[in-house]
């Protein structure tokens, strides 16, 4: 399965820009086989927002033509894509989405649930599940996931016991965050045992750059591709699916043997759903 990586900038408040560029891309993308690409968060809509009122304002619905658009791109291409975008309903609901389209539709939708105190995440509704998956029509099996939640590792544990093959993370690391875009990804795929696709955006935007540094890594952590640094990019990479899938691990035949589901031991982590004490002043 041929999967790719887009790191790109994004145009503050303007979908339509940013919908003709993600159009663009999806051409290039097409006339290269891709079948699964994974673009930033807020692709759409830019993230550094100083009010939810002005992000309200700029965020498209789901029914939006920019949506049907992106759907009419997928299908001529024969491509299935995440993205980021904010995403407004029921006239003052928002949030900070990752959509996965084809060309029958959007496949699957995910609402951010960890949030930063940094750009829009500071005004957006939080999401309220973080273990779904959602398959393409070639039978990969997609775990979404939005920057910030990859900094924790339960979330991207849940993907992987849920079943993904891949997991898509669309991020905004500024350049403060340079070290989380170097060991996250190749230390959640060796976790978890599945590729992870990390799609950073590069540029400025309201006094934020952000540092590119976006990766492809398969199991055990290995990295496939990885971008230079901020410019812009789109890595390619050629998977098979059943080496995520088998997670069962001979290094040494009969020798050195792992499986990090079955090795598993959850009655010794109660203690990870209980909320953390506050320290006394």
């Amino acid at each position: 399965m041929l999967i790719a990586c887009v790191q790109t900038g994004v145009h503050f408040a303007s979908v339509q820009k940013n919908l003709n560029d993600v159009c663009q891309k999806i051409d290039r993308l097409g006339k290269q086989g891709v079948q699964l690409a994974v673009f930033p968060e807020c692709t759409l809509t830019g993230y550094g927002y100083e009010s939810r009122e002005e992000a309200l304002d700029a965020a498209p619905t789901m029914d939006s033509s920019a949506i049907t658009t992106i759907v009419q791109a997928c299908q001529a291409n024969r491509l299935t894509i995440t993205i980021g975008t904010l995403i407004r309903e029921d006239r003052d609901q928002l949030h900070n989405a990752g959509l996965m389209i084809d060309g029958s539709g959007v496949l699957g939708r995910y609402n951010k649930v960890h949030l930063p105190h940094l750009g829009v995440d500071r005004f957006v509704d939080r999401g309220e599940a973080c273990d779904q998956i959602f398959s393409t029509r070639s039978g990969c099996n997609v775990g979404l996931g939005i920057c910030y939640d990859s900094s924790f590792p339960e979330p991207m544990r849940a993907l992987g016991l849920a079943g993904a093959d891949v997991i898509a993370l669309g991020t905004n690391w500024p350049v403060a965050a340079s070290r989380t875009a170097e060991i996250v990804p190749p230390a959640r795929s060796m976790e978890n045992h599945l590729f992870f696709i990390a799609a950073n955006r590069i540029g400025t935007e309201r006094g934020f750059e952000y540092c590119g540094l976006s990766s492809i890594c398969g199991p055990d952590g290995v990295e496939l591709a990885r971008a230079k640094g901020d410019e812009e990019t789109m890595l390619i990479v050629d998977i098979d699916l059943e080496q995520a899938r088998n997670k069962r691990i001979e290094r040494t035949p009969g020798k050195h043997v792992i499986d990090r589901f079955a090795d598993r031991r959850p009655e010794m982590y109660s203690g990870l759903t209980n909320p953390v004490a506050k320290p006394s002043n």
